[in-house]
């Protein structure tokens, strides 16, 4: 038995259809998403079928589409550019198909590439710019699967790129005529601080960029430093923007809590710094991160700044700006799902709910002399939660003054250890007993404390991990409210 040759690829192309008649065969749904996006490309569309969905009924009837009534044939192929058969009977699509390879019109057959003289790709669009992504029709899903990762890697800023680039094209091909000396210039253009600039909307700054190549100008290999927020733990919780960033960066200065599954989305060879601070073990004090910051972006590099939860709560993040704009280095701000967010909400808990708290407290109480500077008086308020962050250590003297200022010794408590992560642990206890919980299971940092009636609903609403742990009974030096 002789063997089939292989089938060759598809030969890729982007058509114009500005103004330029396409017959959609099918009056349902799937023929409405074909017609959607045959409208967003400028063209005449025809939709023939008996009836339409209600959404073609209505452009019809707004004149955004022709409707031909009736049931397909082969006429209907007369002056258009192509067709696409959307039906679910397998004998008008064949019909559809044999009449426009008579005529010599492109048609595509929805799912059946066999039947189809074209194909219509998975596309990813940025404004002007569009990657289109085929398998020939032999494996859609797998296009559709490329197509979401690749939405998720692309920044929407391309579209503004493109757009900025076409505005100047004319004088960029003038200025270099030559295609060698052109694909150079937009090397250096391309690797250089323009994308970034349109991205965050500085078109005034963008425009003297291309201005000083254009000129000959050199438009500088600038460092810049971009703080980022990694969230709680769970790789998922990145935001796309700083999963992009991730993979742009030349060196990661990253804390010690930013797991490995965070660090493992980096770009494979970008340089990780570790420079995080645990409490009575400083592997690099604040001042040394920031000579860092310092070093990496004068030398040109694109550095990340990777901090755990969020870069503006108990991160930071400020002072680390101040020291940046001091000395005149360029920075942005990637925020991060802070922990008192993240953690609650793996530990099902909601830090406001109309029966029980009206509003939310974050704090920080790690040291005695950040709790000295509170108001106990305003925090032991009913109707409230409050989200300690490392407060572990200092659970005692904190509990203590929450019931000496009034709040309940049986007021609610979760600390939940390691939230976000498949490790993570909840422990369910009570004001009065939280510090004794807490030696007892031998919670460790990362660990959040989430105080008020709320922190009740951990058993109740618990989805992720294991179930909530309920604490032992309260230390014999905690204090009673009067």
């Amino acid at each position: 038995m002789t063997a089939r040759p292989p089938t060759p690829p598809l030969f890729p192309m982007f058509a114009d259809l500005r103004d330029r008649d396409v017959l959609v065969v099918g009056g349902g749904t799937v023929a409405r998403r074909k017609v959607a996006a045959l409208l967003d490309s400028g063209a005449r569309v025809t939709v023939g079928a008996p009836a339409l969905e209600p959404e073609l009924a209505r452009w019809a009837r707004k004149g955004r589409i022709t409707h031909r009534s009736g049931r397909f044939e082969p006429h209907w192929l007369d002056r258009v550019w192509l067709a696409i058969a959307a039906t679910d009977e397998a004998s008008t699509n064949e019909a559809v198909a044999a009449a426009g390879e008579a005529r010599r019109v492109w048609v595509n057959v929805v799912d059946e590439a066999a039947l189809s003289t074209f194909q219509v790709p998975a596309r990813i669009e940025r404004g002007p710019l569009q990657l289109a992504i085929s398998s020939g029709g032999a494996a859609p899903m797998l296009a559709r699967a490329l197509r979401e990762r690749l939405e998720r890697q692309l920044d929407p800023s391309l579209g503004s790129l493109a757009e900025f680039l076409s505005l100047h094209r004319r004088r960029i091909r003038a200025r270099f005529a030559h295609m060698g000396a052109r694909r150079r210039f937009f090397d250096q253009v391309l690797s250089g601080p323009l994308p970034d600039l349109l991205r965050r909307g500085r078109l005034d700054e963008a425009t003297h960029t291309l201005e000083q190549a254009l000129a000959g100008g050199d438009t500088g290999t600038r460092g810049s430093v971009v703080l980022v927020g990694a969230g709680p733990g769970d790789p998922g919780l990145l935001t796309l923007r700083a999963l992009r960033v991730l993979n742009e960066a030349d060196v990661i200065l990253h804390d010690r809590l930013v797991g490995a599954g965070v660090l493992a989305l980096a770009r494979r060879d970008a340089e990780l710094v570790e420079v995080g601070k645990q409490a009575g073990n400083h592997h690099a004090t604040q001042d040394q991160i920031h000579a860092l910051m310092l070093e990496h972006a004068r030398a040109g590099r694109r550095v990340v700044r990777l901090k755990g939860g969020d870069p503006f709560v108990f991160g930071r993040g400020g002072e680390e700006l101040q020291f940046l704009r001091g000395y005149g280095i360029d920075y942005e701000v990637v925020p991060g799902i802070t922990a008192a967010l993240a953690c609650a909400a793996y530990a099902g808990i909601p830090l406001t709910h109309r029966d029980h708290a009206q509003s939310v407290r974050l704090l920080t109480a790690h040291c005695s002399g950040s709790r000295d500077a509170l108001d106990w008086k305003a925090l032991a308020a009913d109707r409230q939660t409050l989200a300690i962050y490392m407060g572990v250590a200092g659970l005692e003297d904190f509990s203590a003054r929450l019931i000496a200022h009034g709040r309940a010794p049986s007021t609610p408590v979760a600390i939940i250890e390691n939230g976000s992560l498949p490790q993570q642990r909840v422990i369910a206890t009570t004001l009065a007993s939280a510090a004794n919980a807490a030696r007892t299971h031998a919670v460790e940092s990362p660990a959040l404390l989430i105080i008020g009636e709320v922190a009740a609903l951990a058993g109740q609403l618990h989805w992720f991990g294991v179930p909530p742990r309920v604490g032992p009974a309260p230390s014999a030096d905690i204090p009673r409210a009067a």
